[in-house]
């Protein structure tokens, strides 16, 4: 397990690792292109040291890399403010949101896809905005209005990876706890249903509900995110949120668990088409 910043440093290197190989050049021919010691290389690579965009950019264009789209998003893996690629919003609330946030909104606005299981609230990017400020609300616990409004606008701008070109991938396995909990009353709750079912008919967004009747199953242990990324499978990474931090699986045998953990739970789950309707049943008191 590691923080965001250290998986960051570790899967770019590995992905500079590969493409200098793919380029057939030694680590010590890749320094000398580009006017390095061979032990920066090295550095870089292992994750050991940090990376600027700057340093990221001369290896890409020594190694011949021109996919921008992977481009885009081994610099968005640096961590740094002046990396480019799409709109880093979130900077603008540095002085709001803990580093472990920011890390996730991170790795989120570059992933292609998103799979998650939620076993007590809805995803934060499918709420609305009365159930994102109540959640957010008993989540912080003695918040003021200034900072809770603050926090709902990143929860809140952080729904427009599902409006971007090309959308963000949402894959939702939703426990009926979450539908079944009333999150800031009885009107809240009903508009945030309607949200769900709306969400549902998007053809970037797949919910299944996993009914109570399921009984028991994998997912009791609690709520996991699944992020993947575009161009290559080895910067996907498994993010479990704890109350105080994030914690980050990156080796392959965590990605195969949780991937056929998730497998299993929408195996277990009502079909998209049947969960729309139990939502909707849900919202109308049947």
């Amino acid at each position: 397990m590691q923080n965001g910043p250290a998986v960051r440093r570790r899967k770019l290197g590995a992905e500079l690792r590969a493409l200098r190989t793919g380029a057939g050049l030694t680590s010590g021919e890749a320094a000398r292109l580009v006017g390095w010691h061979q032990s920066k290389v090295s550095r870089i690579e292992t994750g050991a040291s940090g990376v600027r965009p700057a340093d990221v950019r001369l290896l890409l264009d020594a190694y011949g890399v021109d996919d921008r789209q992977l481009r885009e998003l081994l610099l968005a893996l640096t961590g740094s403010e002046d990396a480019g690629g799409r709109n880093r919003w979130w900077h603008a609330y540095r002085g709001v949101l803990p580093p472990t946030y920011r890390d996730f909104i991170s790795l989120e606005s570059q992933a292609s896809g998103m799979r998650t299981l939620e076993t007590t609230v809805v995803p934060g990017l499918l709420q609305t905005p009365e159930y994102a400020r109540a959640v957010t609300r008993a989540a912080v616990g003695g918040v003021d209005e200034e900072r809770l409004d603050a926090l709902v606008e990143v929860r809140l701008a952080r729904q427009d990876v599902l409006r971007s070109e090309p959308p963000l991938e949402l894959t939702a396995v939703l426990d009926e706890a979450v539908l079944r909990r009333e999150v800031g009353g009885p009107g809240v709750m009903a508009r945030q249903l309607d949200r769900l079912v709306e969400a549902a008919r998007l053809p970037q967004v797949r919910l299944q509900v996993l009914p109570f009747s399921a009984g028991a199953h994998v997912g009791l242990t609690g709520p996991f995110v699944i992020f993947s990324f575009p161009s290559t499978s080895d910067l996907d990474v498994v993010v479990l949120d704890q109350l105080t931090s994030s914690l980050y699986l990156e080796r392959k045998e965590d990605l195969m668990a949780y991937t056929e953990a998730f497998d299993s739970l929408r195996f277990h789950a009502l079909s998209p088409e049947d969960s729309l309707d139990y939502i909707a049943g849900i919202g109308d008191g049947a």
